[in-house]
């Protein structure tokens, strides 16, 4: 159901927004927990162990712990209203981009619009465009998630407002470059990868019921998610360390604060300070949670997809 299909012409462009945006929204829901220790984790300079006695986080269980002991089960889902106009509109923006570039594909080339390597381009392209859309949304999720008690920001207008009357328009786009560079590959490979365990899985289990095909679109997706995120954690944390530049006030509860000139700049000065252990500060909860995250996106999406053929059929 992921891509244009000549043959079964299920969805239109707009089912496919309603499907992603739906699909986004209940996953943010579901994942927002794992999604608030990742962004602790990486914007964390001390290192992320017990034997270091300034360090806030140690790991899961202590950062769990800590977070609910000091902020409250809310905590978990700080940030969620941005995080939600991000997951719903970045769903509908990549997997409209995505049917459509599958679409043009078939229609002006000759390649096969279920090879997996067109599915790497095309996931990319639709995850870039979607990322330039919401870019402004992501900021405001992550400053949200970052901050901690007492909070600068005590709502999403109030937000708004001072970063753009204290930073500038631009502030809403910083860590942009890290974060297309990151994206292309990352949501590619995830395409890619999903495209190849549905084909595999379908060689090893020929014929298949509703219900074993939901969850091996839920197995497929999870399994992608952790080889892409894992391949492209690096740029996601340089991503996320630019984008509270200008917010460091907020963060000296947590520890200790840089000062970033740019996308080389802070690559040099987390491997000059942290080593290169430092790009892959947070990457338990992350492949958690893009385990979850991404297993669940292509489940809701395919599911929902194949709910919204259901329905036009009844009413023909």
């Amino acid at each position: 159901m992921v891509g244009y299909d000549p043959e079964a012409k299920c969805v239109s462009t707009a089912e496919a927004a309603a499907a992603g945006s739906a699909s986004g929204l209940v996953t943010r829901v579901l994942v927002s927990p794992l999604d608030v220790l990742k962004i602790r984790f990486q914007l964390q300079i001390e290192q992320l162990s017990s034997r270091n006695p300034t360090a806030k986080y140690h790991g899961i269980l202590q950062a769990v712990q800590r977070i609910f002991r000091e902020e409250g089960m809310t905590a978990f889902w700080k940030g969620h209203v941005p995080a939600q106009f991000l997951s719903v509109g970045f769903g509908a923006v990549q997997f409209m981009a995505f049917e459509s570039l599958t679409e043009l594909v078939h229609n002006v080339t000759s390649f096969n619009t279920r090879d997996s390597f067109v599915h790497l381009v095309c996931g990319g392209l639709a995850a870039c465009t979607a990322t330039v859309a919401v870019q402004p949304v992501d900021t405001l999720r992550t400053r949200f998630a970052a901050q901690g008690e007492p909070k600068i920001y005590p709502n999403l207008r109030h937000a708004v407002m001072t970063m753009y009357q204290t930073e500038g328009p631009r502030t809403f786009y910083r860590g942009l470059t890290p974060t297309l560079v990151a994206i292309f590959p990352y949501a590619g490979l995830q395409f890619f990868f999903y495209n190849i365990l549905q084909q595999f899985s379908r060689w090893v289990i020929p014929a298949e019921g509703t219900n074993g095909g939901n969850v091996k679109n839920l197995v497929c997706g999870s399994c992608a998610g952790v080889i892409s995120k894992t391949l492209t954690y690096p740029l996601d944390l340089v991503k996320k360390r630019l984008q509270v530049g200008g917010f460091e006030h907020a963060r000296a509860a947590f520890g200790q604060v840089r000062t970033y000139g740019g996308f080389l700049d802070c690559m040099r000065q987390i491997m000059r300070e942290e080593g290169p252990g430092g790009f892959f500060k947070g990457l338990s909860p992350s492949v958690l949670k893009a385990a979850c995250s991404t297993g669940l996106v292509f489940f809701w999406y395919e599911l929902f997809c194949s709910l919204l053929c259901a329905l036009r059929r009844e009413h023909r």
